[in-house]
């Protein structure tokens, strides 16, 4: 059997198991992997939507939250999903762009650069982005940006000429490739791996929000960070798209509720904590200024080489998504 066939096969099992749970009146205890630690902001708003899915389906549905990759590592929770080993999670949505550019739409350079552009751009990327998950047996439920990126060094530095030969925490292909533009060296390194990895020196470099950054404790390592807000990328919650048709039209209603309030409260507090980020790495030793006008220039021209190659590799579905995202302003 196919490794595409034993997928169908499992979700199908999964979907038939879901069915059932509801049909003798049984809650469906759902698990939930999350690659962040339990007090990220993303972690606990997903804390927030598992209750209100309890709520919302009358306790249909009871989801618990596993985060900081216990229960599968970040790179493992979309398969996990697909094939139905868990019904439901939470990834960062550009770290599949090596599989699919499209889905790194989230992270073109420069491109929307706050909150409401962020959103605009996930409004125009939406409907194109589900119908590509979908066939890969996903459905999403919500999304929520993080803080926008800027990077992290254990340096000084004022340009390219200061960033030779640095080892750079890449996530996603979009970091590594401004890594590589950089002059830096990328490694891949997932957000619960982060703080070993700079403690050893397996990464001194990398771009992230102020979250990360809070999160890991980094002033134990790096010295200055630089705003350059880049991006916002976007976590996503996905569920198996076999086990989400197989709900009532009911219980498929109050986990959308809930997804919905969830995106709401979820990318209000990002916006709320991006300030919050900053004075706490300020207080712990860290500098924290807007990057040199000449870092600055390099990066936009990076930036804008980068959406061109996106552009070439996600064709007219990443042109329909910039062009709706320009008619939106």
């Amino acid at each position: 059997m196919s490794i595409l066939s034993k997928l169908a096969c499992t979700a199908a099992t999964t979907a038939l198991l879901a069915g059932a749970a509801l049909a003798d009146g049984h809650a469906q205890k759902w698990d939930m992997p999350m690659a962040y630690s339990a007090t990220n902001f993303h972690s606990e708003q997903g804390v927030i939507f598992a209750d209100r899915v309890r709520e919302y389906t009358n306790g249909a549905i009871d989801i618990t939250v596993h985060a900081g990759g216990a229960l599968f590592g970040g790179g493992d929770i979309k398969r996990a999903v697909q094939t139905g080993q868990v019904n439901i999670g939470e990834r960062l949505m550009s770290s599949h762009a090596n599989e699919d550019p499209l889905l790194g739409w989230d992270n073109l350079p420069f491109v929307a650069t706050s909150y409401a552009d962020n959103q605009k751009l996930w409004d125009g990327a939406k409907e194109i982005v589900n119908a590509k998950l979908a066939d890969q047996n996903l459905y999403t439920l919500y999304t929520c940006a993080w803080p926008g990126q800027g990077f992290y060094f254990n340096k000084e530095v004022n340009s390219s000429a200061d960033t030779q030969g640095l080892k750079f925490r890449s996530y996603n292909t979009a970091t590594a490739t401004f890594a590589e533009e950089l002059g830096m060296i990328p490694v891949q390194i997932e957000a619960a791996e982060l703080s070993q990895a700079l403690a050893t020196g397996v990464a001194n470099a990398f771009i992230s929000s102020g979250s990360t950054g809070y999160d890991n404790k980094v002033w134990e390592n790096l010295s200055h960070y630089y705003k350059v807000n880049a991006w916002l990328p976007r976590n996503y919650v996905m569920v198996n798209k076999q086990a989400w048709d197989a709900l009532d039209a009911d219980v498929q209603a109050g986990v959308t509720k809930a997804a919905e309030e969830t995106a709401a409260s979820c990318n209000a507090k990002s916006e709320e904590l991006s300030d919050f980020y900053f004075a706490e790495l300020e207080k712990n030793g860290m500098t924290v200024v807007d990057a040199s006008p000449e870092f600055l220039a390099e990066l936009e021209a990076i930036g804008e080489k980068m959406t061109a190659e996106w552009l070439e590799t996600a064709g007219a579905d990443g042109q329909a998504i910039l062009d709706a995202y320009d008619a939106s302003n």
